[in-house]
Parts: C-alpha cells; structure tokens; sequence
C-alpha cells in the first residue's frame, strides 16, 4: 500500500449526494454556502450542485432566513458576541442582507446592553493597568474583539463607572 497517495474521495451520484445533503441539514441549521461546499465534497459537478440545492430549498432543508436566525441566537446567548462579529461570520457564510438583518432582530436591544454590561463588569475585575486611563482602553479593546459598537461601550463604560 502506498502511503504518500492522497486518499480518492468516493464520488456520489447526485440521488444519493441528496440524501446525504438532506441528512446533513437535518442534523443542524446549514447555509447554502456549507451545503455547497458539502456536495463538492461529494464530487458533484457545478450544475448538479445547483440542482441538488435548490431541491433542498424547495423542500424547506435549507432556508437562509431560519440559519441567520439560528446563527444570530447561537452566538449571542451563548458565545456572548456582538452585532459586528456575528455580521462578519454571516457574511462569510454569504448569506444576504436581507437576512442578516431578520436574524439580528432575534436580539432584544435591552439585553444586548446587559450582555456587555456583564461581560465588562467580569473582565473589569482581571484588568490591570497602571491607571484609569489605561484600564478603560484595555477593557473598551476586549469588547471591540467580542464584535461591540465603540460607542455602546464606552456608554456602557461610564455609565458603570468602570
């Protein structure tokens, strides 16, 4: 056996790639850009691709409006990300604007401001800095990297007293 070859990936005809496609979505909230990538995998060709998708579509296996949604919820309530960074993952998942902005309407706007409150009152306690100044820019920078609005923060910042 030849150990430096690269494994041959098994091509699947386009009935069964569907089948497995549609398994794939029912297991989780999939874009079509993921489901894409997934039929290539199977060896599909572009126009088979496209044909097996928009069967998936139709039979409401896939849907972008229900996976922003999904995708918005998932990384808010649990990874605690901002609007920003949870646009930059949705626009890498090519969805469209139209349904980045449905699926951002999943957060309430009061408890967006409590989540940063929360993440900012726990951070402030590990900051060190040699004085207010200083503590201020690191924490405002630790919530710029979760994906927060500048101005939000620093709202929130002097609003607490941080």
């Amino acid at each position: 056996m030849d150990y430096d070859q690269p494994k041959k990936k098994k091509r699947f005809e386009p009935k069964e790639a569907k089948l497995k496609a549609a398994d794939y979505c029912a297991y989780q909230e999939r874009s079509q850009q993921q489901v894409r990538d997934k039929l290539y995998d199977y060896g599909l060709h572009v126009d088979e691709v496209e044909d097996v998708l928009s069967d998936l579509i139709v039979e409401g296996f896939i849907n972008e409006e229900r996976f922003a949604k999904a995708y918005v919820g998932g990384k808010f309530r649990i990874k605690k990300w901002g609007k920003h960074k949870i646009i930059q993952g949705l626009k890498q998942h090519k969805i469209s604007e139209y349904c980045i902005k449905k699926g951002l309407e999943e957060i309430e706007s009061q408890d967006y401001i409590d989540t940063l409150t929360i993440l900012l009152n726990k951070k402030g306690n590990s900051i060190k800095g040699s004085n207010d100044y200083d503590r201020r820019n690191k924490l405002a920078r630790y919530a710029v990297g979760r994906g927060f609005e500048t101005t939000l923060i620093w709202e929130v910042i002097q609003s607490e007293s941080l």
